[in-house]
């Protein structure tokens, strides 16, 4: 039996309310997935924790056997090209079982980017 897991990442600050949206976003998404039976974490590159390795073993250790990183990014820069893969890996290997997938950034998509022209319209143009 598989269970699904969505572990959000962002890359995390000194100062604790730049998490806000992060942890609102990952609440969020807890009570929808939970109606699905799918676990959810957060996870920061930096600064604050939990870490994706951390956040990961949590995942593997609610039963998770299919995990899908999202990172929480406008853009797929050096961190997400470069040291989320490297990451990755390292979750592979201490959690073999695991099915480790990544998405795109969360920049990247269509609804995003259309949820930001929105939002810059509407703080440009205020009613």
């Amino acid at each position: 039996m598989t269970k699904d897991g969505i572990l959000l990442f962002a890359h995390g600050a000194r100062d604790p309310a730049w998490a806000q949206p992060f942890e609102a976003t990952e609440r969020a998404l807890r009570a929808r997935a939970q109606a699905q039976g799918a676990e959810v974490a957060l996870a920061f590159l930096e600064f604050m924790s939990p870490t994706l390795l951390e956040a990961g073993a949590q995942l593997a250790a609610q039963g998770c056997t299919q995990v899908t990183v999202v990172p929480l990014f406008l853009g797929a820069g050096g961190h997400v090209r470069k040291d989320l893969p490297r990451l990755m890996a390292e979750m592979a290997e201490h959690h073999p079982d695991v099915q480790w997938r990544l998405s795109a950034a969360v920049g990247e998509t269509d609804i995003l980017i259309q949820a930001l022209s929105e939002a810059a319209w509407s703080l440009a143009h205020p009613s």
